[in-house]
């Protein structure tokens, strides 16, 4: 066992970690960050890195900004809380709805918050199940995900997300949530076929899993524009156009996960656009406010709310919500973090430092481990394999991912293994391209340490 510092020891005996190895982390202890200032972190050794995952897919502006430290400053210091239950309401969280309105790719009348990504698309199962039951279609219920989406791990959001280890051994999903085909090209695709083709194969796999459902018993379909912790999967071409043309045609919502597409990463302000998809409704949080308060939002269409407005004048009260609905505080931030989004051109930063990033990117399409890099605006996966000409993976048991992301993190790069062996990178929006340089020489080194690790301490040959 390593010797665990102060920090970790306390941690161990304290803390229960979410999505964490409980076991190995008895053995090796938390890397304990201490402070923060732009796009690095330091632990409490004073060590410092480049988090390369902007904390979780989360803080666009960055570490320490002090105009949302005094927006929150402020708040508290006005109206720390109240609430928006029983008709009360605030003026921070009246501002950020109008706001979100101007902002949104989506028909949207009113717009819900929530405290979190989860919550928000638990309310979206929810609005789902009312709006259907509302216009008389009390059977058409069923919510359909997608293999290796991410949409939280409430125990409905968890029921969306189509990783298995989200529903290992917590009895998930729960009935009446379908999983539709991954769409990754890499993967997937037949020999030969090209990415149209495979989207083509995907609308039609996806239209024949709904007529055998029943159309008339699905009120929903949930999808991330890049599918985040499935594995950074970037839509193949024409795939949104050809799944809305079948959603569509069975009156099939189209809920579009932007928790981590949002607010510029992509190079607009929302995936959405970038992919030309049109949401029926949009579920966002962390980077609305920089992840600096806990806050998550979903838009409302006026047909949806209409619908809302019969029911609650039926049985009295519109009964869902929650005690952080709206808080001043985060509502506070969030207004600074979109107007200081808007002051610094966030999307158009994004659009001048990504040709960088993403050609860094590329060149690690030739190292000996990684089968397929791919990204947008700033956020990118490397997929890692044994053999980059049958696409071989390595078996779960080595952890190579995790390996190699704990090699980036030696040589000062935090990033992270998502979707088995596939390395995420979605630093903080404000970063210059000489630290996008830096963190992908980390990265560069972290492979290399991985491929001789690979080989000298697994006895794994490597095939190019």
């Amino acid at each position: 066992m390593n010797q665990l510092t102060n920090f970790q020891m306390r941690d161990v005996d304290a803390l229960l970690h979410p999505t964490t190895n409980l076991a190995a982390h008895r053995q090796i202890g938390p890397l304990v960050l201490d402070r923060a200032e732009g796009v690095h972190v330091w632990d409490t050794s004073g060590k410092k890195y480049i988090e390369g995952l902007a904390g979780l897919w989360c803080t666009g502006l960055g570490y320490g900004n002090e105009e949302l430290v005094e927006a929150a400053r402020e708040q508290m210091s006005k109206l720390s809380f109240t609430h928006l239950f029983g008709g009360r309401s605030h003026e921070p969280a009246i501002e950020l709805a109008e706001k979100l309105k101007e902002l949104v790719p989506s028909p949207t009348s009113k717009i819900f918050f929530t405290s979190s990504g989860s919550e928000a698309n638990d309310t979206q199962i929810k609005l789902a199940w009312y709006y259907n039951n509302a216009r008389g279609k009390p059977k058409k219920k069923k919510i359909i995900g997608r293999i290796r989406g991410y949409h939280g791990v409430t125990v409905a959001a968890a029921s969306l997300t189509g990783l298995p280890i989200f529903h290992a051994d917590f009895d998930i999903p729960l009935p009446g949530f379908i999983h539709a085909d991954c769409p990754h090209h890499y993967r997937h695709a037949e020999a030969g076929e090209t990415e149209e083709d495979f989207a083509t194969r995907m609308a039609d796999n996806l239209e024949q899993l709904i007529v055998r459902e029943d159309p008339e018993t699905i009120a929903a379909m949930i999808a991330e524009p890049i599918q985040g912790a499935g594995g950074v999967i970037v839509p193949p071409k024409t795939y949104f156009e050809k799944i809305q043309t079948v959603l569509q045609k069975y009156d099939i919502r189209l809920i579009a996960d932007e928790v981590i597409c949002g607010f510029g990463r992509t190079g607009n302000w929302f995936g959405s656009q970038t992919y030309d998809i049109e949401p029926d409704t949009i579920s966002m949080a962390k980077a609305i406010t920089s992840a600096y308060m806990p806050l998550g939002a979903v838009t409302v269409s006026e047909p949806v709310y209409e619908a809302l407005v019969s029911e609650s004048e039926k049985l009295g009260i519109f009964a869902h919500g929650f005690t952080y609905s709206g808080h001043p505080v985060a509502s506070a931030v969030a207004i600074k973090t979109l107007e200081i989004y808007e002051r610094i051109n966030i999307v158009e930063h994004v659009r001048k430092v990504s040709p960088v990033f993403l050609n860094r990117l590329s060149q690690l399409s030739d190292h000996p481990l990684v089968g397929e890099t791919r990204g947008q605006g700033l956020i990118c996966g490397i997929e890692l394999v044994q053999n980059k000409t049958t696409k071989a993976s390595f078996e779960a048991k080595h952890g190579v991912g995790a390996k190699v992301a704990q090699f980036a993190q030696d040589e000062g790069l935090i990033s992270r293994a998502v979707g088995g062996d596939t390395l995420g990178l979605c630093p903080p929006l404000v970063i210059q391209e000489d630290q996008i340089n830096e963190a992908f020489d980390a990265m560069e080194r972290a492979l290399n340490r991985g491929l001789n690790w690979v080989k000298q301490d697994l006895g794994i040959s490597i095939s190019e």
